[in-house]
C-alpha cells in the first residue's frame, strides 16, 4: 500500500498494515521497517483498536478463494470471508468513518452475496461509490490481470467523474485521457515478430486473438520489463525436461517482442497450466510443428529445448506488476515463496491510479 500511495502522488502515512501471511509480512517489514505491522487477523482487533488508529483510508483485499471462478465459490458461507464480514460490521460503528475505501478482489466477487453486503453497508453510511473491472492492460502494460475494484467516498465527498450503478470496465473519465505513458516506449517502425505456431494445442481463434493482442501498439513490449542479466543467471529458470515433455501443449508461450502475457498466480513455477506465461528466450529459432504425436520424446525434447523456454523471474514479474526497482526481498525468501506472494499481489500502477481517482 505504501508504493501505491507514493506513486499516486497522495501524501499519506500508513498507520497500520495487517496480515497473517508470515512471508508477506517479512517482505513488507524488509521494505518498510518503520511502518507498524500487525501480524494478526482483522477479527483479532477490537473496535477500540480501530478507533485509536484514526485512519482516513482503508485499503482491503479480502481472501479471494470464496469467489474465484475455479474454486468452490462458497461466498459468505466460506470461513475465509469472516474477516471481511467483521469489517463490514465494524466500520459503521467507528467513532469516525474513514473518508475513503478501496477494495480489491477477483472477478466473480461482483456477483457474490459478500459484494451485496458491502454495497448495503456503503448505502446505509451514505458513501458515494463506484465499481470497476480493471486490468493493467488499461495502462499499456503487457499483462492481463483483470480484477474487481470498489472505490468509495464518505459524505459529503463526491467523485470528479460521473458514477453509475453499473460496473465500469477500465478507468472512468476524466482519468483515461492520461492512462498511457509517452509513446516513445514503443518504436513506431518496429515490425512485429509474430513467429510460427509453436508446439501448442489451441483453437485457431485463440491463436488469432493472441496475434491481435501483440499488434496492439498501445501496449508495451515484454522486453521493457525483462532483467538484463547474464544467460547463466537465468538458467535456473529454464523449464525442466519433464515439464517440457508433459506440459508443452498447455503452456502460454510469449517472446520478448510480445505485447501480452497471462495472469501470474501463486502457483507459478510449481504448476504449469493457467498459472502464467513462459518466455521463449531464444529468438534465433522458429520451431513450428503441428503433429507432435508423430515424434518420439527425444525428438520433441530436441525441438523444444532449442526454444530455451523459461519461467519469468520473480523480479520480472514484479516489474510487470509495477513494483519499483527499490522494492527488494530478503535473501532467505525462496523463489517459490516469492512466486506465491506475487501471485497474491496487486498491480501497483493500477491501484495508484485508483487512489488518485479516489482522493481527487
Amino acid at each position: 500500500c505504501f508504493f501505491r500511495c507514493a506513486e499516486s502522488g497522495v501524501a499519506a502515512k500508513v498507520v497500520a498494515a495487517v496480515d497473517v501471511n508470515t512471508t508477506a509480512n517479512e517482505i513488507y517489514k524488509h521494505n518498510f521497517p518503520n511502518t507498524p505491522l500487525l501480524p494478526k487477523t482483522i477479527e483479532g482487533m477490537t473496535l477500540d483498536d480501530f478507533n485509536k488508529l484514526s485512519f482516513d483510508m482503508i485499503l482491503m483485499s479480502p481472501p479471494c478463494q470464496p469467489f474465484t471462478r475455479i474454486g468452490l465459490q462458497g461466498d459468505i458461507s466460506d470461513p475465509r470471508t469472516k474477516s471481511f464480514l467483521y469489517i463490514l460490521d465494524l466500520l459503521p460503528r467507528l467513532t469516525k468513518l474513514p473518508r475513503f475505501i478501496l477494495l480489491e478482489n477477483v472477478k466473480g466477487f461482483e456477483t457474490s452475496s459478500a459484494r451485496d453486503s458491502l454495497v448495503k453497508m456503503l448505502k446505509e453510511c451514505g458513501y458515494n461509490y463506484q465499481e470497476l473491472m480493471v486490468s493493467p492492460t488499461c495502462l499499456g502494460m503487457p499483462n492481463s490481470r483483470l480484477r474487481y475494484f470498489m472505490i468509495a467516498k464518505a459524505p459529503p465527498g463526491s467523485f470528479s467523474f460521473h458514477t453509475t450503478s453499473e460496473i465500469q470496465e477500465g478507468f472512468p473519465q476524466p482519468a483515461d485521457k492520461v492512462l498511457l505513458e509517452p509513446s516513445s516506449l514503443i518504436s513506431p517502425n518496429h515490425k512485429e515478430d509474430e513467429g510460427g505456431i509453436l508446439y501448442k494445442l489451441e483453437r485457431a481463434q485463440d491463436a488469432e486473438r493472441k496475434i491481435s493482442q501483440n499488434r496492439d501498439q498501445s501496449l508495451r513490449q515484454i522486453s521493457v520489463y525483462l532483467e538484463d542479466q547474464g544467460e547463466g543467471e537465468m538458467e535456473q529458470y529454464l523449464l525442466p525436461t519433464k515439464t517440457l515433455l508433459r506440459y508443452a501443449l498447455l503452456m502460454d508461450i510469449v517472446r520478448p517482442t510480445c505485447r501480452r502475457s497471462v495472469c501470474f498466480t501463486k502457483g507459478y513455477g510449481h504448476y504449469v497450466e493457467g498459472t502464467g506465461s513462459v518466455l521463449q528466450s531464444c529468438m534465433e529459432t522458429d520451431v513450428a510443428f503441428k503433429s507432435p504425436e508423430r515424434l518420439s520424446d527425444e525428438e520433441k525434447l530436441n525441438q523444444l529445448s532449442r526454444l530455451k523456454l523459461r519461467y519469468f523471474s520473480p523480479r520480472e514479474i514484479a516489474n510487470l506488476m509495477g513494483f519499483p526497482k527499490h522494492f527488494t526481498v530478503p535473501k532467505n525468501i525462496s523463489t517459490k515463496q516469492q512466486y506465491r506472494v506475487l501471485g497474491n499481489s496487486l498491480n501497483v500502477h493500477v491501484v495508484a491510479r485508483l487512489i488518485e481517482l479516489l482522493v481527487s
